[in-house]
């Protein structure tokens, strides 16, 4: 799995940005895949563990697992008073989970990263119960969502932008169905989510949020006008800001599936 410590790192900066980011998708997902009281939870891809947290308020146990030390670490503080949770620094493509030790697995904008998707996968359905239940949230193709090319039109509007990164891999619900059931699993299903994403409760802290992110990050270093850059993004959040706060218009694929077992 692709991982870069740095990005762990800011998004402990920006935890309650990162933690809110998502939160009507968030409300969707929660909706649609309900936790039992006996099930026994795997959040891949947990980083800050708000959906770790939020999954045991009814499951009888909950493990998330991550590749970052410092996001597990700043989860595992807010989830002290938590005795159903754990955190593994673990990469979940080959990590010896129990062999049917769980009931679920979920992840949040977690799977898009597996080198090997199919293998990965294949580590997934080993580790839950005959007919246990995924439950993915993954974003749809870039084009659908402004969050990832507002920021990056302000910052290089003559320029042609990069390919999309590997958070659009899964953008493509043909190519997610062929992994799953190549993995072990059934009964795929699709749900079509549109939210707007936050990006901060103001413009300034919108800025800070959206330069440590890879793409933007990039784009600001090799502008040859760095100012004008600046100045562009700043009206580009100012003039998304919302009594909300900074919102961008966004798509997801809550992707639903059985283990065949």
């Amino acid at each position: 799995m692709l991982w870069n410590e740095n990005s762990g790192a800011h998004r402990v900066r920006y935890a309650q940005v990162f933690e809110a980011e998502t939160r009507r998708h968030d409300q969707r997902f929660r909706e649609l895949v309900p936790i039992a009281a006996g099930d026994a939870v795997l959040d891949v891809g947990c980083g800050t563990g708000v959906s770790t947290r939020e999954a045991a308020r009814f499951a009888a146990s909950v493990l998330g697992a991550d590749l970052s030390e410092v996001m597990l670490e700043h989860a595992r503080q807010q989830s002290a008073d938590l005795p159903n949770v754990r955190y593994l620094r673990a990469d979940a493509q080959v990590h010896p989970f129990p062999e049917a030790g769980f009931d679920v697995v979920i992840s949040r904008f977690g799977v898009m990263f597996f080198a090997d998707p199919v293998a990965a996968f294949r580590n997934l359905a080993r580790a839950l119960r005959p007919g246990g239940r995924l439950a993915i949230l993954v974003w749809q193709h870039r084009e659908h969502n402004e969050w990832a090319l507002a920021p990056l039109e302000a910052l290089a509007p003559a320029k042609e932008l990069p390919p999309p990164g590997p958070a659009f891999s899964f953008a493509d619900p043909g190519r997610v169905e062929e992994i799953l059931v190549t993995a072990g699993f059934h009964d795929v299903r699709f749900t079509d989510i549109r939210e707007p994403v936050y990006y901060g409760p103001d413009p300034e802290t919108a800025e800070g949020f959206v330069l440590g992110l890879q793409d933007p990050r990039e784009a600001l270093a090799a502008s040859e006008d760095r100012r004008g850059a600046l100045a562009r993004l700043r009206n580009t959040l100012a003039g998304h800001a919302t009594e909300d706060g900074v919102l961008f218009d966004s798509r997801t694929w809550l992707v639903r599936a059985r283990c065949s077992g």
